[in-house]
């Protein structure tokens, strides 16, 4: 009996033991082979309906003109800035295709030739289709360059002096004309196209600032960058788009140590000398004017609505002016001024209201 006994407890032991030993094999076995469990499987969440895609602004009119590039590296440079300038505009910008003119050094589609010629040509058209109340946007994209006296942009063939694009300008009957020039030596550019109404936007503050500058990356990705959008209401005015870009360009210098070689310079107080933002006079008129059509846009085809919705943001404007030139006037010139805008201002988003509620 004390045999048996003594076999059993054994037994025991060693069954024991060998489960144990069979764990810690299975256990050793499941760390160098993990078994994968196949996560259960979500419900895929339904798409959302896109957002109806609102009418594009028959108000507002660009010209692209891009130059000669000069070698392949600026080629792709200034071909991929047109394309992405295109895109934002006739994205969620609101500006009709139709109403976009391209020129360009390899035109494709409805695109044209960057020559003097096919310049003037296009800036009659433009002329023919704009009226008072029109929007115009034009972009210069390429070199540019400065003798001492006179600058030109440089195009396939002879090249248009700044001289030239103003008379060009001056037969536009649109009262609100906004200028971006992102070429090289394009600071000479300000004087002969400053005027009532006007913003006039360029890369550098001389002609003599003549290397390619960086600012028309910054300048074109800032206009569908939420960053660029300074005070958070949802839309990028000129003021904003150009303050971005200094400041992006401004970083890109202090990256690589090298000294800045642009600075770039808006005008909008129709003085002639431009400003590197909101100072002097400069910047009331761009703080107020939006590349998007959002208030026009919302009048939802309705054309009254939409005329009232430009003449506020007509007004708002010229308070912005006001304000800029504060320092310049009299107290009581001034007050009276504002009030008088704030008035009219009080009277237009009155009508609006009213004309919503119909």
């Amino acid at each position: 009996m004390p045999g048996s006994f003594h076999f059993i407890i054994m037994y025991r032991l060693l069954t024991a033991a060998f489960i144990l030993l069979l764990i810690g094999g299975v256990s050793a076995c499941a760390q160098d082979v993990p078994v994968t469990v196949a996560p259960k499987q979500a419900k895929p969440a339904e798409p959302k309906p896109a957002a109806p895609r609102l009418p594009a602004d028959r108000n507002k009119f660009a010209m692209i003109i891009t130059g000669i590039s000069g070698e392949e590296t600026y080629a792709k440079k200034f071909s991929d800035w047109t394309n992405q300038l295109r895109d934002a505009l006739t994205g969620n910008l609101g500006f009709a295709e139709e109403q976009v003119t391209i020129l360009t050094e390899k035109p494709v589609s409805k695109e044209q030739r960057n020559t003097a010629e096919a310049v003037r040509q296009a800036f009659v058209v433009l002329r023919n289709a704009t009226k008072p109340d029109n929007q115009i946007f034009i972009f210069f994209i390429g070199h540019g360059s400065f003798d001492g006296k006179i600058a030109k942009f440089n195009l396939a063939g002879p090249d248009l002096t700044a001289g030239d694009y103003a008379l060009l300008i001056d037969n536009l009957p649109a009262r609100n004309i906004v200028v971006v020039n992102m070429a090289s030596a394009s600071g000479e550019f300000i004087k002969p196209l400053t005027g009532e109404g006007r913003i006039i936007v360029t890369a550098t503050r001389s002609g003599m600032e003549q290397n390619a500058p960086k600012f028309a990356d910054a300048f074109i990705s800032a206009l569908a960058n939420p960053e660029a959008d300074a005070d958070k209401n949802g839309r990028v005015s000129v003021l904003e788009a150009f303050e971005y870009a200094v400041k992006l360009t401004t970083k890109s210098f202090e990256v690589t140590g090298k000294i800045v070689t642009e600075h770039a310079l808006l005008d909008d107080n129709g003085d002639g000398v431009g400003h590197n933002g909101l100072e002097s006079g400069d910047g009331g008129l761009a703080k107020t004017t939006y590349f998007d059509s959002l208030p026009q846009q919302q009048a939802g085809g309705d054309p009254e609505l939409a005329k009232l919705f430009s003449e506020r943001m007509r007004l708002e404007g010229q308070v912005e002016q006001l304000k800029a030139r504060k320092s310049q006037m009299k107290e009581d010139e001034y007050d009276s001024a504002l009030e008088k805008l704030l008035i009219d201002l009080a009277r237009i988003s009155q009508n609006i209201r009213a004309k919503q509620k119909k």
